[in-house]
Order: structure tokens, then C-alpha cells, then sequence
């Protein structure tokens, strides 16, 4: 059947854009997770019309098809766990528009986030998402999983800033949600299909609000001896009415991973670090940084330090975007979690994660959206070590379990793909899973498209 298939897809797309080739079966084969599954067919899509004609041939031989961009997500989201087609939409990566007047711009799905981001410097806007792995990551990836970063504490995640999508349905029929211009004028489709992780469509045009950049901004290194200390700053300076641009916690363990990669001076023996921003107009961030100063000293901040140029702010940003990649210096795997909990709850989650480390005798750092109660929990293990990677597996159950019992959810970002599954139903009544699996059935009768995620589909 597969030769019939593969044959069909060259003539859709090229024969240069389709393979079967070994190497790139096991490269399409794998994401930022630790499974790993093979395609049987590798497709590269170049078009809309492209991405409709694949989806139809795929509807007639019954072929599975998982859609990708970079596959940096860590959900387990885009890998191809039933085989059959690994669509990737890393070449249809053109900004089509950027239109500061209407603050829309108009993008194809493998744009990368930064690609974004650099082609808006000096316009005197931007588009807020900005996930850690920014650099690599694409637009149609960060719709897929709804995706976050340190500035959603104030700006919001991805759904916030989608005004409309081109979306090709399971079998194959284009259609546009939103628009340009999008508001309430209907059943919101546009949200429906944002975080539903390529289970219902294949994203492959969206329209993008963008923000006005602010007149300043303030950046703040807070260090504290203490986890604890560090997390009740961040519930005392929201409940002050200040809202920051960015909250972010990392731990001892972290900071360490992220001094031994970059040099860049973080004090190595800190329990703690925040690393804040504040932006608005000018002349209000002296009395904001003010405040925060005061809030942190009076949680026992040994010491506290505000950005004086571009360079000491790249410096501290660096820290934090580069520190999941770097805990590979300690061990070689590492197992991320994603759990949300109500800021108050947030120096209570961080305790039962140090408990939990120790319980466990596994070295788990805590990286925080602190700001929303976003925590992501980097528990570091050998994948070789049978036994490591069953106490990793306890310690992910505990985790999501307590982040529910806080009245949080288990994932604030990242999704639920494979990974997260059997958690799911822990969170949502059976009435509430049978309704996306309704949904899911509905739109992708035939579960064809990156079916096994999520849900269970019969």
C-alpha cells in the first residue's frame, strides 16, 4: 500500500520533498521527549494546496499523519506514534505580511518565533509569545500547544494574540477561522483549534496580533538563600497590584547547570534567583522597581540587583533560555514537567518538589513562570538506569498529583500529547474527556490526523 502512497505524494509534492529514506525516518522520528517512533514516510509541504491534496491521499488509504514543525515540544505531541506520514511544514515559512497600522501580521506555519521577532525590531512593535525555545520553534508549533513564555505572565499565551487561522481539515477541505479583523461574531473555531496539538487540523496560515513595544522596561536580579523565600516574593509583589513583564525562578541546581554553560556570573552557592521585568511608561518603574525591592528584602534577599545596560539584561536572559539544554552537562536525560498552581499555592508546590527530590534521590531543579504559578520541575536521570527512570515516572505522578490537589492543572503550557494521557482524566471528568473525543471524532472520523494524542479514540 505504502509504495502506491508514496508514489501519489510525489507527484504532489516532488520526489525531492518525500523519503523513506532510513536516516531521516529515525530523524522525524523523535521530539524533545524521550520516545522515539518511526514514520513510514517522510513529507515536506511547501503549500496550502500542498498540505489539502497529502490529507486527501491520506484519507483514502487510511495513512496516520502527524504534522511537525521543529518538534522542540516536550509533550510528546508530534511524534509519530502510529506510523504511517511525518508531515513537516518547516518550509512553508514565509512572513507574508506585517501590517503595524491594523497591528496584524500574517505568517506561514514554519515561520520560527524569533525569525518573527527579529523581522518586527525597529517597527516599534512586537508579538508577545515568546517560549524558551524561541530561537527554534515554530508559529504553527506554538499554536498547536498554545505555547507560553516568561512574558505571558502579563501579555498572555499564544490564544491571546491568534486573530484568525487557514486551517485543512482531516479530509482535506481548506477552510479560514477568524480573520484579519476577527471578533465575536460567531462559535469561536479559532480558540477551538488552538492547543488541540495538530489532532484536529493542520494549521497553515495564521493571523497575528501584535503589541506595541513598551517606552521602557526594567530588569531585576533578585538572589535568596531559600526556594521558599524566592517563591513567597513572587505571591507578595502580585498581591502588591504590580504585575510584571516577567517573573522567573531558577534554582540552585539550575543556576549552577546555566554558570557551568554560559560564565556569565550568577552566584553559584544561591538557593534561588528571580529574574523580573517591569515595562510600561518611564516614569512609573522607579516607584515599581522601588516596591520590589522592598518586597524582596523583606523576604530575605541577600542581594539585589537592577540590569544598567543592554548587555547585563542579554546576560540574565541568556541564563534562562539556555538552562534546559544545559542540565545536560549533569546528567545525560532529563524528564520536563509542566504544572500550573495558584500563585498563593506556589511556595507550597516548591517545597513538595524538594520533598519529592529527595523521596526520589533525584536531582530536580525548579524553573518557574513563577509570576502564573507555571512551574516546570526538571527531574535529571540516565535513560539507561531501568531504575532511575521509574522513580522519574513516581516523581511525575506525584508532581501532577499535588498540582491538582492546589487546585492547579498539569500542564500550563506544554500540552498533554503522550506524555501526559493517563494524567488527563485525573483532571477532567469522564463527561469532559467524552466531549473531546466527540470533537475529535466529529471533525477526524477515520482518526487519521496525529491520532494516540491526547485522548483515547476507539
Amino acid at each position: 500500500m505504502y509504495e502506491a502512497v508514496v508514489a501519489q505524494l510525489k507527484e504532489i509534492v516532488g520526489s525531492k520533498n518525500v523519503s523513506v529514506s532510513k536516516e531521516q525516518l529515525i530523524n522525524f522520528g523523535f521530539d524533545a521527549t524521550l520516545p522515539q517512533y518511526r514514520p513510514e514516510i517522510v513529507v515536506f509541504a511547501t503549500t496550502t494546496e500542498q498540505v489539502s491534496k497529502v490529507m486527501k491521499v491520506a484519507q483514502k488509504h487510511k495513512v496516520p499523519v502527524t504534522p511537525r514543525g521543529a518538534a522542540t515540544n516536550l509533550s510528546g505531541g508530534s511524534l509519530p506514534s502510529s506510523g504511517g506520514i511525518a508531515l513537516s511544514l518547516t518550509k512553508m515559512n514565509k512572513i507574508l505580511e506585517i501590517d503595524t497600522e491594523n497591528l496584524v501580521c500574517v505568517v506561514q506555519p514554519g515561520v520560527v518565533n524569533q525569525d518573527l521577532q527579529d523581522a518586527l525590531a525597529g517597527t516599534g512593535y512586537f508579538y508577545p509569545p515568546d517560549p524558551a525555545s524561541m530561537k527554534v520553534c515554530t508559529i504553527g508549533g506554538n499554536i498547536a500547544e498554545c505555547a507560553g513564555g516568561p512574558r505571558c505572565l502579563k501579555l498572555g499565551v499564544t490564544r491571546d494574540y491568534i486573530l484568525g487561522l487557514e486551517v485543512v481539515w482531516p479530509d482535506g477541505r481548506v477552510s479560514t477561522l477568524g480573520g484579519r479583523f476577527a471578533g465575536d461574531r460567531d462559535l469561536d473555531l479559532v480558540r477551538l483549534m488552538v492547543g488541540s496539538e495538530g489532532m484536529l487540523g493542520i494549521v497553515t496560515k495564521a493571523w497575528l496580533r501584535l503589541k506595541p513595544v513598551s517606552e521602557a522596561k526594567k530588569t531585576m536580579l533578585a538572589v535568596f538563600h531559600e526556594v521558599v523565600d524566592a517563591s513567597r516574593t513572587v505571591s507578595d509583589i502580585i498581591a502588591k497590584g504590580i504585575i510584571p513583564l516577567t517573573l522567573e525562578l531558577l534554582d540552585n541546581l539550575l543556576i549552577n547547570c546555566a554558570e557551568d554553560f554560559a560564565h556569565i556570573g550568577l552566584p553559584r552557592d544561591a538557593g534561588a534567583i528571580l529574574i523580573i521585568e517591569v515595562d510600561g511608561y518611564a516614569p512609573e518603574l522607579d516607584r515599581q522597581v522601588e516596591t520590589i525591592q522592598k518586597m524582596c528584602e523583606a523576604n530575605n534577599a541577600r542581594d539585589f540587583q537592577i540590569a544598567r545596560s543592554a548587555e547585563e539584561v542579554d546576560k540574565l536572559w541568556t541564563a534562562r533560555r539556555i538552562v534546559i539544554g544545559a542540565v545536560a552537562r549533569k546528567r545525560p536525560s532529563y524528564s520536563l514537567q509542566d504544572v500550573t498552581v495558584p500563585r498563593s499555592n506556589f511556595p507550597v508546590i516548591s517545597e513538595k518538589i524538594v520533598e519529592i527530590s529527595k523521596k526520589y534521590d533525584l536531582p530536580i531543579g525548579i524553573l518557574a513562570h513563577a509570576g502564573d504559578g507555571n512551574l516546570h520541575p526538571i527531574a535529571l536521570f540516565d535513560a539507561r538506569d531501568k531504575d532511575e527512570v521509574d522513580r522519574v515516572h513516581k516523581a511525575e505522578e506525584e508532581i501532577c498529583q499535588i498540582a491538582l490537589d492546589l487546585g492547579g492543572t498539569i500542564s500550563g503550557e506544554h500540552g498533554i500529547g503522550l506524555a501526559k494521557m493517563d494524567f488527563l482524566r485525573w483532571q477532567l471528568s469522564p463527561a469532559a474527556i467524552d466531549l473531546i473525543v466527540g470533537i475529535k471524532k466529529t471533525i477526524d472520523p477515520n482518526n487519521i490526523l496525529n491520532p494516540g494524542k491526547m485522548v483515547e479514540v476507539s
